[in-house]
């Protein structure tokens, strides 16, 4: 039986683990570094409510991903608490748990995100409609559109960021929604990052793309095409996904499998050009095949025993992240006045993500955490639960701050936003990720180059989205754990379909 080490028990790691268990004759071990299971798909307990870190819609397009989902929490066949109360109708299957009595069950919530720029806010992404351009005023909307024209005659170079936006979007609308708040998210103007992070992230977004879609929902035909940041409606666990990263991380231990918590890996050994063991604190683990989702930096650095080129070993050290901080504000309401048509518990407003354009503020997203689940806050009737996204370097002033002062800070830029009254806050809470978001600068233009050597090593799979420095959504990086494990089983040497998920111009990009 070969031993399997997987380092990370996140998504990526989680999936590796399950589907090599799943084929048999492994033996799998996973090693996680922190104390908690799922990655920055967690999902953290706090005083009877819980708070999802960065937010995760279970949507994919790659039909292995949603049979994956089903298979550990199928989707509910009957209505949720809040459907219940505000007899909201949904198209659910025949066959499902019902969230009121089990806990094991996937729900089906509206997609509503939306910008909220110069105090209104506007659909995400920009639409068409007509509060769009109340909102914007006349002028602005034709300037705009103007811009955007001006955008379709002359194609900028897609040589960076900045351009891919102009380019889908004009240059007006790109300095009203996207210029800022990039900025705000990676720390550099988006003229200094690869336009790589647009085409993985943004694929087939624009206002062509925004007037497709309208088209599309007024006119009759089946099969049609959906791009992934146009879909209306998502499945999420009833507690958060975290919740279905512990039933995977349950399922793997109860099929053999073992996970080992507060375990960082420091180093791993090769000899004659092959991983032979782990190195976790004190304990040496032999290997057959590892497979990573650990930091692509953290990896070239801790292998020993193979010559490393020095450009690489330069560039892997000098690849960067953004890390990730949440303030969970527990209120009795908020200031925001639900303009829509849609029914929400106590007339909340229905978004699950405010995105935050106003570059005078450090915030840049709002999650309402009643509108992913009812289930994630311990008296959804009574109390607004939110998290403020913010992003930073570890070690900034920012991330430095001590609980008190980010969280104040946190409840003073809402105030002076409108959003919320200081005398509406009842509790609070902080949590801390790092390296959430591998980012496209610096030594990432050397990725290929490291790729390069990594591939070098025969028992060695890069997956997941820190495993391969990819800005992946959560089903991308289990797509790169599907693909590991198939060329696992199947002795496949060329690692190319690992590395390429989410590469591809029109991989994931739509469902027929």
């Amino acid at each position: 039986m070969e031993k399997v080490i997987i380092i990370g028990a996140g998504p990526a790691g989680l999936t590796a683990g399950y589907e090599l268990l799943k084929q048999g004759g492994y033996e799998v071990l996973i090693l996680e570094k922190t104390d908690r299971i799922g990655g920055i798909s967690q999902t953290v307990r706090y005083k009877g409510n819980r708070m999802d870190i960065g937010g995760h819609r279970f949507f994919s397009k790659d039909d292995r991903v949603n049979a994956w989902w089903q298979n550990m929490m199928p989707t509910q066949s009957k209505p949720s608490y809040d459907d219940k109360i505000l007899g909201t109708v949904k198209n659910f299957p025949e066959q499902g748990p019902d969230p009121e009595t089990e806990d094991r069950v996937m729900l089906v919530r509206n997609r509503v995100s939306r910008i909220y720029y110069a105090k209104h806010f506007f659909d995400y992404p920009v639409s068409l409609k007509w509060s769009t351009i109340k909102n914007m005023g006349f002028a602005t909307t034709m300037k705009a559109g103007f811009s955007y024209l001006h955008s379709v005659i002359r194609k900028l170079p897609e040589d960076n960021l900045e351009n891919f936006y102009i380019n889908r979007f004009g240059k007006v609308l790109y300095g009203m929604f996207f210029e800022g708040y990039t900025e705000k998210l990676w720390g550099r103007h988006p003229r200094e990052i690869s336009a790589d992070w647009g085409s993985q992230r943004v694929k087939g977004l624009s206002i062509s793309a925004v007037i497709k879609d309208i088209f599309k929902k007024i006119t009759p035909g089946k099969n049609k095409k959906v791009e992934t940041s146009l879909i209306e409606e998502y499945i999420y666990p009833k507690f958060g996904p975290g919740q279905l990263w512990e039933t995977a991380a349950d399922e793997i231990r109860a099929m053999g499998g073992e996970i080992i918590q507060e375990s960082e890996v420091q180093k791993i050994n090769v000899q004659d050009g092959k991983i032979v063991s782990v190195v976790s604190g004190d304990k040496v683990y032999e290997a057959d095949i590892v497979l990573s989702s650990m930091p692509v930096n953290d990896l070239i650095a801790s292998i020993d025993g193979s010559a490393i080129p020095q450009q690489v070993q330069e560039a892997a050290a000098d690849l960067p992240f953004r890390d990730f901080v949440t303030v969970g504000l527990l209120l009795n309401k908020l200031n925001l006045k639900n303009e829509t048509k849609i029914k929400t518990l106590n007339n909340i407003v229905p978004d699950c993500w405010i995105y935050v354009q106003d570059t005078g503020v450090k915030l840049g997203r709002i999650q309402v955490f009643n509108n992913w689940s009812p289930y994630m806050v311990e008296k959804p009737e009574e109390n607004v639960w939110i998290g403020l996204e913010y992003f930073c370097r570890e070690g900034d002033d920012f991330w430095n701050l001590s609980d008190e002062e980010c969280i104040e800070l946190a409840i003073n830029e809402l105030v002076s936003m409108g959003v919320i009254s200081r005398e509406d806050v009842l509790d609070s809470h902080r949590e801390r990720i790092q390296k959430a978001y591998p980012a496209y600068f610096d030594g990432y233009a050397h990725m290929d180059e490291i790729i390069e050597y990594l591939n070098t090593i025969p028992n060695l799979y890069c997956i997941g989205r820190n495993g391969q420095h990819r800005y992946n959504n959560m089903d991308h990086s289990m797509v790169t754990s599907f693909e590991a494990v198939k060329n696992i089983v199947n002795n496949v040497a060329d690692k190319s379909n690992v590395w390429n998920v989410n590469t591809d111009e029109e991989y994931h990009e739509e469902k027929k």
